[in-house]
């Protein structure tokens, strides 16, 4: 067989491989991605309500709110959480929410970048290494936090989080995911974690019902767990983003690599008659030329 049809023969091998393996990873993701987006479906509503609960207190109190979280102070010092996978494989998902990162301290955080004033917490492997070369300050004890991805060990990391901000470490902070839309669509989402924003309600018709405890008091009791529900809600979404993205990026892996194995195939079909006929015509040119002896 000549070189040439080994070598084609070759890659047909190896493109077939691929196509195997793309074709696993995708099956793999689909299952993982129902499961992810099944929990994100069923924890948002969920959050909306706690939020809206909040927001109607925080109004009836006519903007007084005296809340730790709520405390807005002069910015000195920042803390970016952001959230990747720990895989690759998943399209642009990781590119996008280390772009935003990127393009966060290079514009808006510039001068507190200057005075190395600005933290990276980073969950997930993937954003740890676009980011472990440089001179900034990476807390990496919660990296590993989607190995076990459920509401107590994200409200661990949660909790160190509203524990720095309150101690006064961090004046603001701000998380970076993949807001899941779709299988195809995730959206790299920059949202301010703390210090919380009420929409204070400046009506003057809204009811005001009688609150057991104190509408303070239980603001306290409920802003913690409703930052904790929000932080587990940005995890879920990106674990659903990943999963959407990884099972997009191997179904269309795939399909390039059957059109790649459509072409080597017709190569390879062409280089086999090319050489059926080199030969014909080699043993009918040494017939004739013995014929003609």
């Amino acid at each position: 067989m000549p070189a040439n049809l080994k070598e084609v023969r070759g890659r047909i091998a190896s493109v077939n491989s691929t196509i195997q393996i793309t074709k696993a990873m995708k099956m793999v993701s689909a299952a993982k991605f129902k499961r992810a987006t099944d929990r994100i479906i069923q924890i948002r509503p969920y959050s909306t309500q706690l939020s809206s609960v909040l927001s109607n207190i925080a109004g009836s109190l006519q903007g007084d709110v005296s809340i730790s979280y709520a405390q807005q102070r002069p910015v000195k010092r920042i803390l970016i959480v952001l959230i990747t996978s720990d895989k690759g494989l998943c399209g642009g998902f990781n590119a996008n929410n280390i772009k935003a990162v990127k393009t966060l301290l290079a514009n808006d955080y510039k001068e507190f970048v200057e005075k190395k004033s600005v933290d990276l917490l980073c969950i997930g492997k993937k954003g740890n290494d676009a980011f472990k070369s440089t001179k900034m300050y990476i807390n990496t004890e919660f990296l590993g936090l989607f190995a076990k991805l459920n509401f107590e060990e994200t409200a661990k990391a949660a909790q160190y989080i509203m524990d720095a901000f309150n101690s006064g470490d961090y004046d603001q902070v701000d998380v970076v995911y993949g807001q899941f839309r779709n299988a195809a669509v995730q959206i790299a989402t920059k949202e301010q974690f703390l210090p919380i924003q009420f929409e204070v309600s400046t009506s003057k018709t809204n009811a005001d019902y009688a609150f057991e405890p104190g509408k303070e008091q239980l603001l306290e009791e409920l802003v913690p767990k409703i930052l904790k529900t929000q932080f587990f809600r940005y995890l879920l979404d990106s674990n659903a983003s990943e999963h959407g993205a990884r099972m997009t990026a191997m179904d269309k892996a795939s399909e390039n690599a059957n059109e790649l194995l459509r072409e080597l195939k017709l190569s390879y079909n062409r280089a086999r008659q090319a050489a059926i006929t080199t030969e014909l015509t080699e043993i009918v040119s040494g017939a004739a030329a013995l014929s003609a002896g």
